[in-house]
Parts: structure tokens; C-alpha cells; sequence
């Protein structure tokens, strides 16, 4: 049975978030796609700018609110909004609010953090 917890997959610390991978290599082996879910911090944005040249991604908030910026174009998101990053548009994401949000992307094709492009000189546009 292909069945995983988050609380059984190790959360990683990255620029912004933690991360658990839920379906990737390592947890849940799907075909076609990836999944993980971040925290993001009040005050921080999931950091650096990047793109996913190889694939694209969907988002949904669970809990929190913020903005969203994609290629410069800024949109407020709170829980229950699906944002969709398409394939190598430079994207970042900012906790704006004053509690912990907590996001489930999903990428397709499959990706991993080896697939992300980043653009250190973007920066989040208020």
C-alpha cells in the first residue's frame, strides 16, 4: 500500500521554509508527479526567486496568508487559494500574515530540489 504521513518524512530547513518531500524518491515513488509540503514562517519568503524548467507547479494554502509574486506580478493568497507556477516562470512566496503557513505543492513532471533554477538577484516586490 502506497500510504505516508508528513510526521514520517525528515522536514529540511531551506532559505524561508521546511520542507518534508512526500512523494519524490525517496517516500512515495510516483510516476508522473511530486509533492511536498512547506512551512513558511510569519515575515518570510521562500528564498531565492526561482523556476522549475522541467516542470510546473501548483500550490495550495492550507493555513496562513501572504502574496505571491510571478514574474513580477504580485497576488495576494490565504488558505483554500491554488496558485499554478508554470513551467519556468520565476516565482516567490511571502508569509505576510502573523501566523505559520503551511503549503502542499505539487509538481509535474516529478522534480526536486536538483530541477530548481534559481535567480539570487530577484527579489520580492512589495
Amino acid at each position: 500500500m502506497t500510504i505516508i504521513n508528513e510526521d514520517e518524512v525528515p522536514e529540511v530547513a531551506h532559505p524561508g521554509r521546511f520542507m518534508r518531500w512526500l512523494v519524490n524518491e525517496d517516500s512515495l515513488k510516483a510516476k508522473n508527479l511530486s509533492v511536498c509540503v512547506i512551512r513558511v514562517m510569519p515575515g518570510e519568503a521562500v528564498r531565492p526567486a526561482h523556476s522549475h524548467p522541467n516542470s510546473e507547479e501548483l500550490i495550495y494554502i492550507i493555513t496562513g496568508s501572504g502574496k505571491v509574486m510571478i514574474e513580477n506580478e504580485v497576488g495576494p493568497v490565504r488558505a483554500g487559494s491554488a496558485v499554478l507556477f508554470e513551467q519556468g516562470k520565476v516565482h516567490i512566496l511571502k508569509n505576510t500574515g502573523d501566523v505559520e503557513m503551511k503549503v502542499v505543492c505539487f509538481f509535474a513532471p516529478a522534480t526536486n530540489l536538483d530541477n530548481y533554477k534559481i535567480f539570487e538577484d530577484v527579489t520580492f516586490l512589495e
